[in-house]
C-alpha cells in the first residue's frame, strides 16, 4: 500500500440572513474539522501542534494544520474582520467581537474518537448565544446583538471524516454511498439548530496498489462518492431554500474551485499537486501513514508556497489564499452573492 495524499473537494452552501443591507459589522460562526479548525483541538484536549507548522506569516504553531493561513482566515481578513478564536479557547486574548470558530480537527457529523462531532458543536453555539444573552446588561462576555445573531453568517466545513473513515476501513463504494444519507440528515440538523453554510471538503486518503486512478491522479472511487454527496447537498440547498423564506442559501462549487487548482497547478505557480510539502518518502507523494508532518524524521520543503499539500492532508496557505479568493468572487456560486457586499468592513 503506497501513500497517497489525494484531494476530493466538495461544495460549499452559504445561508445567509437578510442579504438585501450591508451590515456595518460582519459575524461568522464556524462549525467543522481540521480544514478551518484555528486551534480548537489543541485548545480542547491540551495537545500541542509544533513546527514546522506555521511557520508561514505567524511564525510560531497556532494549532492551525497548515504552514499559515487557513481558507477562513483569508475569508476573515478580506471581510475585515479578526481571526475567529477557539470556542474552547480561554486564554487571554480571546476575542469572540466578530464571531466564534467551534471547528475542531478531526471532528465528523456523528461521534468520533474526537468528542466534538457537530452535534457538539451546536449545541456549543447555543450555550453562547445564551450566555451572550445573559452577560449582555452587564456589559460584559461578546457583547454581540441579537440582530448581529441574525445577520450572522454560520459556517459549517465537515464531512472528510465522515466519507473518508469508512473508505479506510476498507468499505467498497457502494457501502460508504448507502451512509451519505444519513450524513445529509445530521448536516441538514445542524442547519436547522443554527441556520448555517455547510462546505464539505477534501479527502486525504490511503491508495491501495490496486486503486483506479482518475485522470488527474485521484482515487476514483472518492471522486464518485464526493459527486455522489454533492448532488445530495445540492437537493438539499433547494430543500432549504423553501424552509427558510427569510435566508438566502448560495451554493458554491468548491469540487470545481479545487479540481481547477490540481488541473491548472502550473498556471497558479504550483509544482507537483499531490505532492506533500511536509512528508516522508519523496515523490511522487511524499506521504506516509503514520510519519506525518512533525513527527521525527520527516521534513518540509523549502518554499510551501510551490505545493499546494501541506502535509498529504490539508492545503498550504498559498493554496487557501488562492481557494479563499475563488470563494469570495461568487463565479463558482449560485445565485452569485458576494459576501463583502453584506458587510460595510
Amino acid at each position: 500500500m503506497g501513500g497517497n495524499p489525494l484531494r476530493l473537494p466538495a461544495l460549499l452552501i452559504l445561508l445567509l440572513c437578510s442579504p438585501a443591507v450591508a451590515h456595518s459589522k460582519c459575524v461568522l460562526f464556524n462549525f467543522g474539522d481540521s480544514n478551518s479548525d484555528t486551534g480548537g483541538l489543541m485548545a480542547g484536549l491540551g495537545l500541542y501542534l509544533g513546527p514546522p507548522s506555521g511557520r508561514q506569516f505567524f511564525h510560531r504553531p497556532t494549532g492551525r494544520f497548515c504552514d499559515g493561513r487557513l481558507y477562513i482566515d483569508f475569508v476573515c481578513e478580506r471581510l475585515k474582520m479578526s481571526y475567529l478564536t477557539p470556542y474552547l479557547e480561554s486564554s487571554p486574548g480571546s476575542n469572540f467581537t466578530h464571531g466564534v470558530n467551534f471547528a475542531v480537527a478531526g471532528a465528523a457529523t456523528e461521534s468520533t474518537a474526537i468528542p466534538f462531532p457537530l452535534s457538539t458543536q451546536v449545541l456549543q453555539f447555543l450555550h453562547f448565544k445564551n450566555r451572550t444573552r445573559e452577560l449582555r446588561p452587564q456589559g460584559s462576555g461578546s457583547l454581540l446583538s441579537e440582530k448581529e445573531f441574525q445577520n450572522a453568517v454560520y459556517s459549517i466545513d465537515i464531512g472528510q471524516n465522515d466519507v473518508s473513515t469508512p473508505f479506510s476501513a476498507n468499505l467498497s463504494y457502494a457501502e460508504v454511498v448507502v451512509k451519505i444519507p444519513s450524513i445529509l440528515s445530521r448536516i441538514r440538523a445542524a442547519i436547522e439548530a443554527s441556520q448555517s453554510l455547510v462546505h464539505i471538503q477534501k479527502l486525504a486518503l490511503l491508495k491501495k496498489d490496486d486503486s483506479e486512478l482518475d485522470p488527474l491522479g485521484c482515487l476514483a472511487d472518492l471522486n464518485s462518492a464526493a459527486k455522489a454527496f454533492n448532488a445530495g447537498l445540492s437537493e438539499l440547498c433547494d430543500l432549504l431554500r423553501s424552509e427558510f423564506k427569510n435566508a438566502t442559501i448560495v451554493y458554491t462549487d468548491v469540487y470545481a474551485i479545487k479540481q481547477d487548482l490540481i488541473a491548472n497547478h502550473t498556471k497558479y505557480g504550483f509544482e507537483n499537486p499531490l505532492m506533500a510539502c511536509c512528508g516522508y518518502g519523496g515523490p511522487p507523494y511524499n506521504y506516509k501513514f503514520r510519519m506525518t508532518c512533525g513527527e521525527p524524521m520527516v521534513t518540509a520543503c523549502a518554499e510551501g508556497s510551490r505545493y499546494i499539500s501541506w502535509d498529504g492532508v490539508h492545503n498550504t496557505e498559498a493554496a487557501n489564499s488562492i481557494i479563499a479568493s475563488k470563494i469570495l468572487s461568487a463565479k463558482y456560486s449560485r445565485p452569485q452573492i458576494k459576501l463583502k457586499g453584506l458587510c460595510k468592513g
